[in-house]
């Protein structure tokens, strides 16, 4: 069944369920099964023992430990973040500046918050939102419009930017071909991700310029009661700026360090572990310094952060592990001699693109589509001559256009949430902008398909 077409029927298999039960992590579990059960010959029990020893087999990676560690980690610093006050201080500290005084500067503020922090999506989008909602409602600007600058600014940068779990993640599912340069890879997937690009080139256009299209124009400037936020104590700012600097900086120093002074060949699974490990020993100092909370208080905060962040780091085992089998089996290979023969080179972008595109819309997360599709990419660049940084980035443009796209995406929800707006209007109002962003994409892809 190896290098065979029968060694689609994992990941069509996990497609389908993924789009059926809108569960990424059960349909990765059935495709994980279904590898193993094929190799084992369809024998259940050793598929059973087959799949167990091929999931515990992700953790023998020591870049992997580290990867899943940072993605865990990553959750505890959030959330110890949040729980301190030093979101609320961050934000207070942004309202005292007095730099807004127009309409024009209160879609800044946002887009520019929404572009600055690219280390955690989910802080990016609450900070963003969070600091703006007044100002939007003073100056009359709807809370649509809010969601929208949020979504499309954090999402598009942190997959730009990859010095977060994002990063850390694609660098993970790189890291098992055995190339020379996987950062450097990961660095060129930059310029080739025109969605991400043309996504935070509207997001600007439309904060600077004010004008608005499609039901954007036509958004209702209503104003929900504000959720309470459980935290209500305020902290001072420096106690999430500077952590913040903190992983971002030790993330490059690290990387130089490893990469013998080249960051492009520096070790980014230990680079980023060490960065948030270093980041969050140091808030929890500056929080005992100032006698915010006591150690015991700390430790369950970290242990909250921990369990919100388990799901996600779930997705990302099974990612690993799903990705493994179908190496195994050979279904990248398969997929790419097919290609070969039967799609012309300049399509293959846009056919990686639009089928992140639809997957990541359906399941409502792009994790699982990039562990499904990267392993196809792969070796579709390597036998057909393309980049693999022209592949890789469609594939990883696909699923923020679908996240985008999707109203169970965990990023719009997010979005909707940070900006008190209500979610069905914000998926209506964003779509448009995220079709024209789409739609521009595959043009892009076609014309430099065209000249390889």
């Amino acid at each position: 069944m190896q290098d065979s077409v029968f060694s689609l029927l994992p990941p069509l298999v996990a497609i389908i369920i993924a789009i059926w039960r809108k569960n990424a992590l059960f349909a990765l579990l059935c495709g994980v099964m279904l590898c193993y059960l094929m190799a084992e010959n369809g024998n259940p029990l050793d598929g059973i023992i087959a799949t167990t020893f091929g999931i515990a087999g992700v953790f023998s990676s020591i870049g992997n430990v580290y990867i899943v560690s940072f993605s865990l980690l990553i959750g505890a610093l959030v959330t110890l973040m949040n729980q301190s006050g030093a979101v609320n201080g961050f934000i207070n500290h942004l309202a005292s500046l007095n730099l807004v005084k127009n309409s024009r500067q209160a879609s800044i503020l946002p887009t520019v918050i929404g572009t600055s922090i690219f280390t955690d999506t989910n802080l990016s989008m609450f900070t963003a939102g969070m600091a703006s909602q007044k100002l939007f409602d003073h100056h009359g600007l709807s809370r649509a419009r809010l969601a929208y600058l949020v979504d499309s600014t954090c999402a598009p940068i942190s997959i730009l930017f990859l010095v977060n779990g994002w990063g850390a993640y694609v660098l993970g599912l790189l890291d098992g071909y055995s190339f020379d340069d996987p950062v450097g890879i990961l660095i060129g997937t930059i310029g080739y991700n025109f969605y991400a690009i043309i996504a935070v080139a509207l997001a600007y256009y439309t904060a600077f310029s004010g004008r608005v299209f499609g039901p954007l124009k036509h958004a209702e400037s209503v104003v929900k009661e504000k959720q309470k936020n459980t935290v209500e104590h305020v902290a001072p700012a420096h106690l999430m700026w500077l952590p913040m600097l903190t992983l971002l900086m030790g993330t490059f120093v690290l990387l130089w360090y490893t990469g013998d002074g080249d960051i492009r060949r520096g070790s980014g699974a230990f680079s980023v572990f060490w960065s948030v490990v270093t980041a969050l020993v140091f808030l929890v100092l500056l929080i005992m310094s100032r006698k915010l909370m006591s150690f015991t208080t700390i430790f369950k905060t970290i242990i909250t952060g921990i369990k919100y962040m388990s799901p996600a780091v779930a997705i990302l085992v099974l990612s690993f592990a799903f990705g493994d089998a179908i190496k195994a089996l050979g279904t990248g290979m398969y997929v790419s001699q097919l290609i070969n023969l039967e799609v012309p080179l300049f399509l293959m972008a846009p056919i990686l693109f639009i089928a992140a595109a639809i997957m990541a819309f359906a399941t409502g997360t792009s994790w699982g589509t990039f562990a499904i599709l990267i392993p196809i990419a792969v070796p579709i660049a390597q036998q057909s001559g393309l980049p693999i940084e022209f592949l890789v980035a469609a594939v990883l443009g696909g699923g923020i256009f679908g996240d985008h796209a999707s109203p169970i995406s965990d990023t719009t929800v997010v979005a909707s949430i940070a900006s008190g707006c209500d979610h069905f209007e914000h998926v209506k109002t964003q779509l448009p902008y995220a079709l024209v962003g789409g739609i521009l994409t595959l043009i892009i892809y076609v014309i430099i398909g065209l000249n390889f």
